[in-house]
């Protein structure tokens, strides 16, 4: 039967949509302008679309308010509401999981991923469930999985996990890495969703079910959960503790648009759920550690959209002891250059405006006239950020708001610059400058206080000062072994330019 109206309009989002302007949206001029985003700028809306908005909220309704919404989003400004997006289906995606000579953790995810019902899995709070999966009986698991063993020495051992949970096993003949091993899982599945899944993982269905909602949007090519530390069965050490607040791969409790520059720039491949006809080939084969950094920066390139959704939480198996959690930092450093080599304009350890870089090096030369020099500086901003803002209904506030947040952000990474990324060189000019030895002092005892409170942490401050110097040790050190190897100093050099290129 021929329908004799006129085609449906497809609108950029579903009608019902809620999009939510973030936590840190600064919200003036009665409405009418926003200040936040990745990165950030001042939006002006209209009366009529500022009357659009419940609060901080806004309903897809029809087009001019899924234009509006689907505006908010790219511009990072706000974020979808996911319980106002339609439900996925779970039985669309399929579990690729790269593994190597890891039966029991393999065991263990497997277990985690079954439904065990029409209530679901097993209790999301709780990582391990109320099963055990050691000693348990086989069961299959209620979905598709793909089991890609990267040539694993007791390749038996793999098999008999595979089997015992009803997953197909691909076997490699040679070790081809993370990446290389989840593309040739890639290349089987048929469904039209991919769930990427470390083996150290501990992940239930439940989290699949948080981020489909996002493929509502045709933009979306990448969800990724909040990745919060396993708990261990004798309790947590002061690593794992530091590690449980500080971890690497824990990127917040806020939602956000992933890509460059934006306040979440990378999201880890320890779990990603893409569409497959958006990943094409999927992962830089080549690459052994930062290729999940890269798919999520060439996807952005593309126009596509990459979400963070931290409803959705999986479990990762911390490093703990000191040796390996130390070489593990080192690690994630060492990809530094072969990013650099991929998406120059992207790597930079810090981004600074013009102004910004030379408020920050009047404070580190530390004379007489560095603060009247560096509030200078900050009024001529302040100054020329207000001509620009003549839609403004107070121009000079809100050009000082932008300037002291400006500011800020980039003496935070001035810091991290002295303690993290150069501080091989920083280390050796210690030596003969007593100011540049009272600037890391200070830089250390601002950023021990900031982030020990901000992350609750339940350690001493002590402790956590020495392993959060452990840590930016064990990664800039990686960082400089990669500028050595590759014989480049891009990935160590900050970027002046006001935009990206």
């Amino acid at each position: 039967m021929s329908g004799g109206g006129p085609p449906a309009e497809v609108l950029p989002l579903p009608v019902g949509t809620v999009v939510r302007l973030g936590r840190r949206v600064r919200v003036k001029d009665g409405g009418r302008a926003l200040i936040g985003g990745a990165p950030t700028r001042v939006l002006y809306l209209t009366s009529a679309a500022s009357g659009l908005f419940d609060g901080r909220e806004l309903t897809v309704r029809d087009r001019a308010t899924a234009v509006l919404a689907d505006r908010l989003l790219e511009t990072g400004i706000a974020d979808p509401v996911v319980g106002s997006l339609p439900s996925g289906d779970p039985t669309q995606v399929t579990y690729v999981i790269p593994v190597r000579d890891r039966p029991a953790q393999l065991d263990r995810l497997l277990h985690a991923l079954v439904v065990s019902g029409p209530s679901g899995s097993a209790d999301s709070a709780d990582p391990l469930g109320s099963g055990d999966a050691g000693g348990a009986a086989p069961h299959t698991v209620g979905a598709r999985v793909i089991v890609v063993d990267d040539a694993s020495v007791d390749v038996e051992a793999m098999r008999a996990v595979a089997r015992a949970h009803g997953a197909r096993l691909v076997e490699l003949a040679e070790n081809v890495g993370p990446a290389g091993a989840r593309n040739a899982g890639l290349q089987l599945v048929t469904t039209p969703f991919v769930a990427f899944v470390d083996s150290d993982v501990v992940a239930h269905p439940e989290a699949v079910a948080a981020m489909l909602p996002h493929f509502a949007d045709a933009r979306v090519a990448l969800v990724a959960p909040r990745v919060l530390g396993l708990p261990g069965d004798r309790g947590l050490n002061w690593i794992g503790r530091y590690e449980d607040a500080r971890s690497s791969l824990d990127l917040g409790g806020d939602p956000a648009i992933v890509r460059q520059r934006a306040r979440v720039s990378w999201v880890s491949s320890t779990f990603l759920l893409g569409r497959v006809d958006a990943l094409a080939d999927g992962f830089s084969a080549d690459m052994r550690v930062g290729e999940d950094v890269d798919l999520v920066w060439r996807l952005a390139d593309a126009g596509l959209r990459v979400r963070y959704e931290p409803a959705a939480t999986v479990w990762h198996e911390h490093r703990t002891a000191l040796v390996t959690w130390m070489a593990r930092k080192a690690f994630y450093g060492t990809g530094a250059h072969p990013l650099a080599e991929r998406h120059p304009h992207d790597i930079a350890p810090a981004v600074l405006a013009p102004w910004s870089a030379a408020v920050v090096a009047a404070l580190l030369a530390q004379r007489r006239w560095s603060v009247p020099v560096a509030l200078g500086i900050s009024a001529v901003t302040v100054w020329r950020l207000a001509a620009k803002l003549s839609k403004s209904g107070h121009p000079v506030r809100v050009a000082a708001g932008l300037t002291a947040s400006g500011l800020l952000a980039s003496l935070v990474q001035a810091m991290a610059l002295l303690l993290r990324h150069w501080w091989p060189a920083v280390a050796i000019g210690c030596l003969f400058s007593a100011r540049l030895r009272r600037a890391v002092l200070v830089a250390h005892l601002v950023d021990v206080a900031i982030e020990h409170r901000r992350t609750r942490v339940r350690l001493d401050p002590v402790r956590f000062a020495l392993l959060r110097r452990l840590d930016d040790l064990a990664y800039g050190a990686g960082v400089w072994v990669s500028a050595l190897r590759g014989r480049s100093w891009g990935a160590l050099l900050p970027d002046l330019r006001r935009r990206r290129p």
